[in-house]
């Protein structure tokens, strides 16, 4: 790993958590979740964006396979990975604490930090970010708006379904086609390891995500045809 992009991951460690502070002084009144939230989607709009500019050719996507990464794919995970070191940092203030969630994100750091030191396998890194993070401002979305009082509403269960199908389509549709060609092609066993576990992940979620928005239209559906309703 050069020194360029290891300084682009201390400085983006700062500016992430500088983000985060102002963010806590402009919201005074709003919960350390809500705030957090915000600098996410700041990162999951940013992460897209530098991916999407990263990809060498969208005529393929996925080219060159198994290859070396370029300048841009490596600044493109370098920032990632400074979001994902604030944002653990940042579970272990929050008031309940997750351990599934300390573990997701120590695990993904460790993952990139190894990418970005044998600067290979850029393409597919880049793919699996763009497949991973194009639903993040949803999610964040759903939880902000339910502090901002809106649960239980239409807007609330629009940008729930919006998650959902945003999800489940990168997921489960762009997921399993990036896992086979990762596994089929000459990369690395970490590559490959990474690769298995993150479909197993979003497969995991997705039952999750799936069950969730059958009870929300199910509920709805109840309370119209409930008798107080007639």
């Amino acid at each position: 790993m050069n020194d360029s992009i290891i300084n682009l991951v201390v400085f983006g460690v700062v500016s992430w958590t500088t983000l985060f502070l102002l963010t806590r002084k402009i919201f005074p009144n709003r919960s350390f979740d809500f705030c957090n939230r915000l600098v996410s989607t700041v990162h999951a709009i940013s992460a897209v964006i530098l991916a999407s500019i990263s990809v060498q050719d969208w005529s393929c996507p996925l080219c060159p396979l198994a290859s070396k990464s370029s300048l841009k794919q490596m600044k493109a995970i370098a920032v990632t990975l400074a979001y994902l070191i604030y944002d653990f940092v940042c579970c272990l203030f929050d008031k309940q604490v997750k351990i599934d969630n300390l573990i997701h994100h120590l695990v993904s750091v460790v993952g990139l930090v190894a990418l970005l030191a044998y600067e290979w396998c850029g393409s597919e890194i880049i793919a699996a970010l763009l497949l991973t993070e194009i639903s993040g401002p949803f999610l964040h979305l759903w939880e902000i708006l339910k502090e901002l009082g809106y649960k239980d509403t239409d807007l609330n269960l629009t940008a729930d379904v919006l998650f959902a199908v945003i999800f489940s389509s990168a997921r489960m549709i762009g997921g399993p086609y990036l896992t086979f060609v990762t596994l089929s092609s000459d990369n690395p066993i970490l590559i490959k390891v990474m690769s298995i576990g993150l479909q197993l992940v979003s497969a995991f979620w997705f039952y999750k995500i799936a069950r969730m928005i059958m009870y929300k239209f199910s509920r709805r559906t109840k309370a119209k045809t409930s008798p107080s309703n007639m």
